[in-house]
């Protein structure tokens, strides 16, 4: 009884500790947001004078960064916005609806070739992205592609990660439920679509927010197939407000608070399944 007890009183102990340490590391974490936030309050002459700091002054600092963001070059911040969420959205949508299937198809079925492909998958995913750039961006010439949300996509229609990533998640699942849905007369896009998609929401989940943020922090690619201003992502134009000829910190900060506002919602609508989807999809051999 006594073992009992100095047991439970040792595991709350840890528990207090690794839960103060993550608290900790919670609000180490969350300091570089709050110095981007208190500064996009201040005008920019006042961030120059005095840098980076977490003090709000009364009668300094206010929400008026935030109207420069409608008015600077004829608010040209929100097409960089809306660019933005269309490659999101469309590299996000069209990576999730082939690296599922792709993944799905290579863990369940049996057929020729099935192993070699899997391996030229793992083989893509460890070239760097680099040594692509040149051939990718001939090929988008040749097409007529530059200067297009769709060239910017296309690099990503059939994500490596999120192949492996479904292979391995779907390889923890009954076969069974292939041969179930056959004898219930479903063919095998109604097995995928009904049954197969709804058990793998978790990995839905995981790669939703990890497809998301790569697309929205996404820099060098978008860089070199656009070239008209107005389609530029949030990270292309946020550096152009950055010149030899002065630097826009009134509209550089708030727009960097702003541009963080997607990846949250998009973290908030999906963490229930991002944890399970991540743990479920690592472990399956």
């Amino acid at each position: 009884m006594k073992m009992k007890k100095h047991f439970n009183k040792r595991k709350a102990m840890l528990s207090f500790l690794a839960t103060g340490l993550m608290i900790i590391w919670a609000c180490v974490a969350m300091l570089p947001f709050a110095f981007m936030f208190c500064s996009s309050l201040k005008p920019g002459e006042e961030m120059l004078r005095k840098g980076l700091s977490l003090t709000i002054e009364p009668g300094v600092s206010s929400f008026s960064n935030y109207n420069a963001l409608n008015t600077y070059r004829d608010g040209i911040y929100w097409h960089w916005y809306k660019s933005s969420v269309i490659i999101m959205v469309l590299q996000t949508v069209i990576g999730l609806f082939f690296g599922s299937m792709v993944g799905y198809g290579l863990a369940m079925y049996n057929f020729k070739g099935r192993n070699l492909i899997f391996t030229l998958v793992l083989i893509v995913m460890m070239i760097p992205f680099e040594i692509l750039l040149l051939p990718l961006y001939r090929m988008l010439i040749r097409t007529k592609m530059t200067d297009n949300y769709f060239g910017v996509v296309l690099p990503y229609l059939v994500p490596p990660f999120m192949i492996f990533f479904f292979r391995q998640y779907v390889l923890g699942l009954p076969k069974e439920l292939l041969e179930a849905g056959r004898i219930d007369g479903c063919t095998d896009y109604g097995v995928f679509f009904r049954i197969m998609v709804p058990i793998m929401i978790p990995a839905f989940g995981a790669m939703t927010i990890l497809s998301g943020m790569n697309s929205w922090n996404n820099l060098l690619w978008p860089m070199i197939v656009l070239s008209s201003n107005e389609k530029f992502t949030i990270p292309i134009g946020m550096g152009t407000t950055i010149t030899p000829y002065g630097n826009a910190y009134d509209v550089l900060m708030p727009g960097a608070v702003m541009a963080v506002v997607p990846i949250i919602i998009i973290y908030l609508c999906a963490q229930k399944t991002f944890i399970a989807g991540l743990t479920a999809g690592s472990v399956k051999g």
